[in-house]
């Protein structure tokens, strides 16, 4: 079994903010392949899936952002899922809007939810970066990240849920070039600029 996740805070305050982007592509995963609805465990919401030849759990932390590593180390633990076979998705302010890129390990880059994962069970768990840009400022960050998404964002944001859950067996396979490329496919020609990614 692998274990996708999906970082955001809970409640309806918070559902369409830019930090919510992981349970966002979690949702759109679930709809597209069929998965019974989310229910409460592990502190948080799960459902599974089957992504290609995978079993998959995917799982939303409801521990709000900061303590994100208790709900993802308990369904690992319960589960006894390898570090290697965790992908976390998650908002990257330092990659532009509509930006993908997946990876394994590496530093947290200032991201609470990714430094309590850490804490928890280690480093060497791959990441779905889904860039929403930075506001410029280190002091504009917070009310930036807790900011919903723009009208005019949201062409991009639901091409990228809906690539992401269409590649969601790739990622689930290892297939991360693939995925990422069909990511970049199905959002560039919304972003501003076009084909500049």
């Amino acid at each position: 079994m692998r274990l996708f996740v999906g970082l955001g805070n809970p409640g309806r305050e918070h559902a369409g903010q830019r930090h919510n982007i992981g349970f966002m592509a979690m949702d759109a995963i679930a709809r597209r392949h069929a998965a019974s609805p989310f229910r409460p465990k592990f502190s948080g919401l799960v459902t599974e899936a089957t992504l290609g030849a995978e079993r998959v759990l995917l799982l939303k932390p409801e521990t709000y952002m900061n303590d994100s590593g208790r709900s993802v180390g308990a369904a690992a633990r319960f589960h006894k899922i390898a570090l290697a076979d965790i992908t976390v998705f998650h908002d990257e302010l330092d990659l532009a809007p509509g930006t993908v890129r997946v990876k394994c390990g590496g530093g947290n880059a200032g991201h609470n939810g990714l430094r309590s994962i850490t804490a928890d069970l280690g480093n060497d768990y791959r990441r779905v970066r889904l860039g929403i840009g930075h506001p410029g400022t280190k002091e504009r960050v917070l009310g930036y990240v807790l900011g919903n998404f723009a009208r005019d964002e949201q062409p991009w944001l639901d091409a990228l849920c809906d690539a992401a859950a269409a590649g969601a067996a790739e990622l689930a396979e290892g297939q991360d070039s693939r995925f990422q490329n069909r990511l970049h496919a199905a959002v560039t020609p919304l972003l501003p600029g076009g084909d500049r990614l």
